[in-house]
């Protein structure tokens, strides 16, 4: 049997979603004609592979065994395609990929690890990068994609898309300050020593800008580069610390609390360059791997098997 690729991505979509309707609309296709490649993709498999009920639908064991085969099938046929592209540009060309410190301390070193592994033939060029900026470079055509803040990346005019929650916590030692406290505002917070990142460091520059002139006076007692160090510290007790929830390995013994401010509600969002319409399959298959490192769980540790990406824009053309 002759498989067509959109039909194996347009399943993908839908069992991620677990609806038909929000499937086709991945793919921007109309939900008749969606409809109409799952019967045909059910046809020619002489099997269902949908259970259809009132709240959605899900797979049935050959909906889910065609899943996880369509998934090795579309990244070999990504390699593959990278593999001849790799002939046809400089090898001096990577992908270029952007994204704040909090993006950099999980998130995009899990997507490299996937990545990088499994497409040996093409590079990937990272920085550091505060929203403003990364929202510039893609718009000019200097980055091919960048994870982005909600907050900050509106009606810039990018194709953009969900990419998982990054809103802020408060930690401390356990059994501290914050024992039996479920959430605090930042003024609570800023009335205890803190650790916190260097000044220069977006995430530290995103707090500052979201307080504004009228913050309260705050005492560091160290400022240090890396996220890693900075829950450390703060779980041996040297200062509260605020911190993007994802940044917090499970083995970490600590008290964490909600912060109630408004700005601390915040999601990453993954942003396609100016030029996304005519993007690389490299460029596609890093956005599928950036969505999987999003979805995986904090663990401690970069690299692990990850799971099925949920969805993906329309193939570029």
């Amino acid at each position: 049997m002759r498989y067509d690729l959109d039909d194996l991505r347009l399943f993908l979509h839908i069992v991620a979603e677990g609806s038909i309707t929000a499937g086709a609309r991945r793919m921007h296709l109309s939900l008749p004609s969606a409809s109409a490649r799952v019967r045909s993709l059910e046809h020619h498999a002489g099997v269902d592979l949908l259970i259809r009920g009132r709240r959605g639908v899900r797979p049935t064991p050959a909906g889910t065994a065609l899943a996880r085969h369509a998934r090795d099938v579309l990244d070999r046929t990504a390699r593959l395609e990278s593999a001849v592209a790799s002939y046809a540009r400089p090898p001096t060309a990577p992908l270029t990929l952007l994204g704040g410190g909090s993006a950099m301390h999980r998130l995009v070193p899990r997507a490299l690890v996937s990545f990088l592994r499994a497409h040996p033939d093409v590079d990937v060029e990272v920085s550091e990068s505060r929203t403003p900026r990364t929202v510039r470079m893609l718009a000019d055509g200097e980055a091919d994609l960048g994870v982005v803040l909600d907050r900050e990346a509106r009606d810039c005019g990018l194709t953009m898309e969900p990419l998982g929650d990054d809103s802020l916590v408060v930690i401390g030692q356990c059994g501290g300050i914050l024992a039996g406290r479920t959430e605090v505002t930042y003024s609570e917070v800023a009335e205890h020593p803190l650790v916190g990142l260097d000044a220069g460091s977006s995430l530290r520059r995103s707090i500052e800008k979201n307080l504004g002139p009228h913050a309260p006076a705050v005492r560091y007692r160290t400022t240090v580069a890396h996220l890693n160090t900075l829950v450390s510290l703060a779980a041996a007790g040297v200062g509260l610390a605020v911190v993007p929830r994802r940044a917090i390995a499970p083995y970490h013994p600590l008290d964490v609390c909600d912060l109630r401010d408004p700005w601390a509600r915040r999601h990453h969002l993954l942003a396609w360059g100016a030029k996304a319409g005519a993007s690389s399959t490299a460029t596609a298959a890093l956005a599928d791997h950036l969505r999987r490192a999003a979805m995986s769980e904090p663990d401690g540790g970069d690299g692990l098997p990850l799971p099925a990406p949920r969805s993906r824009p329309p193939t570029p053309g």
